[in-house]
């Protein structure tokens, strides 16, 4: 791993992630009127940091990171990294942990999905736009 960090190519997500890091916090950062928490993730293939701001998805001190893309028929590119580097940073404010993450399947992911569903309707959407399962990953 570098300590080098490639920041999104996709102009939206960019300017989020550099207004996290200007602010020091993910507070005030929201899309579509709703809270974001800021994952670092090392990419699979460089080894370079990515930032992946997602909707915030919290139970207990713990967190889903939800693979939805928009409805796309992929798995985001941060799917892959997290796969195959499990070790993620999460930002939660001004908050930073080191945690784990894990793909969740069968009722885990039942439990999680409505929790995604209630911090953000909209997934249930997305999830109609996709033959795929939209993956969740739980953070620990």
């Amino acid at each position: 791993m570098t300590d080098k960090v490639q920041l999104s190519t996709t102009d939206w997500v960019r300017e989020q992630t550099e207004k996290i890091l200007e602010q020091g916090t993910t507070d005030g950062v929201e899309v579509f009127d709703r809270p974001v928490v800021l994952f670092t993730v090392i990419g699979a293939k460089t080894g370079l940091k990515r930032y992946v701001p997602l909707m915030r998805v919290e139970r207990g001190g713990r967190y889903a990171m939800v693979g939805s893309i928009g409805g796309a028929p992929k798995h985001p590119t941060w799917y892959h990294n997290v796969k195959a580097n499990p070790n993620v940073i999460v930002q939660d404010g001004d908050k930073v942990f080191q945690m784990t993450a894990r793909e969740v399947h069968g009722a885990e992911r039942d439990e999680w999905w409505q929790a995604a569903i209630e911090a953000y309707p909209v997934y249930s959407k997305l999830q109609s736009l996709t033959e795929r399962t939209i993956p969740i990953f739980v953070v620990e």
